[in-house]
């Protein structure tokens, strides 16, 4: 386990679990934890041994109650929040460059910042009875931050209705919309999230690092240009090894030995 202040890492049988640890302030997106949290992404980027992140909360009631808005109305300079304000798209980005799948964990409930974390990440288990929203106008703010992903997540109208209003939706109108894949019952959670953790470990590495780069790059290109990328991605998919061995052991019925190559 690596020694972090705001949040904790560990990494067991191919799955770094990062858990946002200030309860707190119900993990309130402070520079501090940003900058941890993208330490941490880092760490799990670079070791080979990660081929899942795990994106948890210790506090059991929330996942994450968004920014920090004590930082809000400091004293710092209105310039220095401006660029204290890129660890919020730098985390975004990390998560999309990651090169490896990466899972929130949602057992609280996820709020403002905390839902862009959750949308950053590529599959999202909820627990039964969390909520989850965007209440920045309900303070005199607005979600600029995390509106990008919203708006990729979620179907026009509705991203509007959550930005707009500022009210909360259940687990289960987050499952409608398309920001939760699956909602489980409480005494069923960490069994799930463990089970499509170990699911996605047993990919081939190499393959889920071209799969991601190439979900993350291709999502905001011309359709055109998307299709002559992805043609190109294909062709070094199926000169790797991990393809060979793949398509081999499907038909011989075992199981694949990946080898990274």
């Amino acid at each position: 386990m690596s020694s972090f202040e705001t949040v904790t890492y560990m990494l067991s049988e191919g799955v770094a679990t990062i858990t946002l640890n200030q309860p707190e302030t119900r993990n309130a997106l402070s520079p501090e934890l940003l900058g941890e949290l993208r330490a941490a992404l880092e760490q799990a980027r670079a070791d080979q041994r990660a081929r899942v992140v795990v994106l948890a909360s210790s506090d059991p009631r929330v996942f994450c109650s968004g920014g920090n808005l004590a930082a809000f109305t400091g004293e710092q300079s209105q310039i220095h929040k401006h660029l204290s304000n890129d660890l919020f798209p730098s985390v975004f980005r990390l998560l999309g460059e990651l090169g490896k799948p990466s899972i929130c964990a949602a057992s609280g409930h996820v709020l403002a910042g905390g839902l862009g974390l959750a949308l950053a990440c590529d599959l999202v288990i909820a627990r039964e009875g969390v909520r989850f929203g965007t209440p920045e106008i309900n303070v005199g703010l607005f979600p600029f931050m995390i509106m990008a992903l919203i708006y990729r997540n979620v179907p026009r109208k509705r991203a509007n209705e959550l930005l707009l209003l500022g009210e909360q939706i259940s687990a289960q109108e987050a499952l409608v919309i398309g920001i939760v894949n699956r909602v489980v019952a409480a005494e069923q959670f960490d069994a799930a999230v463990g089970d499509l953790a170990a699911r996605l470990a047993a990919k081939s590495p190499l393959m889920m690092r071209l799969g991601k780069d190439a979900i993350f790059r291709q999502q905001d290109m011309a359709f055109a240009d998307a299709l002559d990328y992805l043609r190109a991605q294909l062709s070094l998919a199926l000169a790797t090894e991990d393809a060979r061995e793949g398509v081999s052991a499907f038909f011989e019925k075992r199981e694949a030995e990946w080898r990274g190559q």
